[in-house]
């Protein structure tokens, strides 16, 4: 497969940069068999069927942007990636001259920061003094929106850029499907008789890299660290016991599950997952799939066309442009059934 075959046109004006006035207030394209209906998110419970079960990830945020200035006085913005204890992270530095190491940088005027080294595009940074990375984070740092939002996060997204259900920090990006949640959507679904089960996914920064390569087969894939309870696993055997269907929200709650069941059989624990799910894959796991929009000739728009059927995807998002759907973070969102 060639990347130019996962695209679209999309208009800017359709790239929501402000989340809608209330959580669950988008619309919903519902495919299932051949047909396409518009919805609106608030139709999801009649769209869910009793026993069925919602895995939802609930990993938070992190204010994963900083910045400051290099001991020599440049500039310096830095991007957590990853953190990796209490006081190391993963980052990406942006600067006129890239850093060395044993470098320091100063950020935000008041957190030292010294350069353990370099792998790739990320920097090995130790963050000095007592307090740990993710109180100074929350402290000093900036929630980090996508590329293709444009304004400074403010007080609207720190809350907004956030699922309700929100718990594990560690994340650098939303897992977006779960964003049109509130609590009384999820109070309503469960008076329903549909459960819900929670994996964690961090959603790394390599979530809006585009695809680069002409053939598909040769992207590296970014990795990305999960963890799924023996709860959540238990959760999904009564489901398949009693006939239900499993309903991830989001493509990284359904990249956690089916990176899990690799080998043949879900697994709970914890994992690093660089999985590449494209047109061919066979799905282990999930049964529908709630998810937003996703860019042109990314990985998750080739996971989605894995999961629907390519050309009716391509034709779904084609449909979704032409009615003016909103496209992705803050974007509206789908409900796919696995063809």
């Amino acid at each position: 497969m060639r990347t130019d075959e996962f695209t679209f046109d999309l208009p800017q004006h359709l790239i929501a940069q402000h989340p809608p006035k209330q959580r669950g207030a988008s619309r919903l394209l519902h495919i299932h068999g051949g047909d396409v209906e518009h919805r609106m998110f608030a139709d999801l419970p009649g769209l869910l069927r009793e026993q069925d079960l919602l895995v939802l990830n609930n990993t938070r945020v992190i204010k994963a942007r900083l910045f400051g200035k290099k001991e020599s006085g440049g500039q310096v913005e830095v991007l957590v990636e990853r953190i990796l204890n209490e006081h190391e992270v993963w980052a990406q530095v942006r600067a006129s001259k890239s850093p060395q190491a044993g470098g320091r940088l100063l950020l935000a005027d008041s957190i030292g920061v010294t350069v353990l080294g370099r792998a790739g595009e990320f920097y090995h940074l130790r963050f000095e003094g007592e307090g740990s990375v993710n109180d100074l984070l929350e402290q000093y740092g900036q929630l980090p929106l996508p590329p293709y939002i444009t304004h400074v996060a403010d007080a609207e997204d720190d809350e907004r850029y956030q699922t309700v259900f929100a718990k594990q920090y560690g994340a650098v990006a939303a897992p977006t499907a779960g964003l049109h949640f509130d609590e009384a959507m999820l109070a309503t679904l469960g008076q329903q008789g549909i459960h819900t089960a929670y994996v964690t996914l961090h959603v790394g920064a390599g979530t809006f890299q585009p695809v680069r390569v002409e053939k598909v087969a040769e992207h590296v894939m970014h990795s990305e660290r999960y963890s799924i309870p023996q709860a959540t696993v238990d959760a999904i055997v009564q489901t398949r016991a009693r006939g239900g269907r499993v309903v991830a929200v989001g493509t990284t709650s359904l990249r956690a599950l089916e990176s899990a069941a690799q080998s043949g059989k879900l697994k709970a624990g914890e994992n690093e997952t660089s999985i590449f799910i494209t047109p061919g894959y066979q799905f282990k796991v999930v049964d529908v799939l709630l998810t937003n929009f996703h860019l042109p000739k990314s990985t998750l728009l080739m996971l989605v066309c894995a999961f629907g059927g390519m050309d009716k995807m391509l034709a779904a998002y084609r449909i979704a442009v032409d009615n003016e759907y909103r496209f992705f973070s803050y974007g509206d969102a789908m409900l796919i059934e696995r063809q």
